[in-house]
């Protein structure tokens, strides 16, 4: 007998149809994917928001909250690479609904501005500069991205790169079935 049969395991998907293997790796993805989410917004604020409030980097005062529109809370910052990547979906979702970027240790406003002027970026920042607003948030890691219904409650929260349809899913189940 040789080496390999006598350590050959038992194959135990041999026995199953093509369709039903695909369906059991496609749950067993699904389920590491999903488990990897839970674990990397694992105490992230959850119900009420944190306040957010500030002065935003085109002069404009801004904050998230009871009473205003369902927005996205997405924090990032200028050396990110991920960032950078996902910055176009970002614009995209704030071409149609509330958006409040907050640039995270990234430096002052004027830093900012010109990062993003750079970058051909339309969308004005909240600049947590000393890191006051992330803490706040319980931001361990950029990009961190948070809907925020119109009545003040986080409503999903996802760490790493989001993309456009995924954020757009998001903002349009907070604006159809408020909390």
């Amino acid at each position: 007998m040789s080496a390999m049969r006598l350590f050959r395991l038992p194959n135990p998907f041999a026995s199953l149809k093509r369709w039903q293997r695909w369906l059991l790796e496609a749950a067993l993805i699904l389920a590491v994917i999903l488990g990897a989410q839970y674990w990397q917004t694992r105490g992230l604020p959850e119900g009420v928001a944190p306040p957010l409030e500030g002065v935003l980097t085109n002069g404009q005062t801004t904050r998230v909250g009871a009473g205003s529109a369902p927005t996205l809370v997405a924090f990032w910052a200028t050396w990110c690479p991920v960032c950078t990547a996902e910055e176009d979906n970002i614009v995209s979702v704030a071409r149609n609904h509330r958006v409040i970027s907050v640039a995270m240790q990234s430096g002052d406003a004027a830093t900012v501005t010109k990062h993003l002027n750079e970058r051909g970026i339309a969308l004005p920042a909240l600049v947590d500069a000393d890191g006051r607003h992330a803490t706040n948030w319980r931001v361990r890691g950029v990009p961190t991205h948070f809907v925020v219904d119109g009545a003040g409650n986080i409503r999903f929260r996802v760490v790493g790169y989001a993309t456009t349809w995924g954020l757009k899913a998001r903002m349009w189940w907070a604006e159809t079935f408020p909390a």
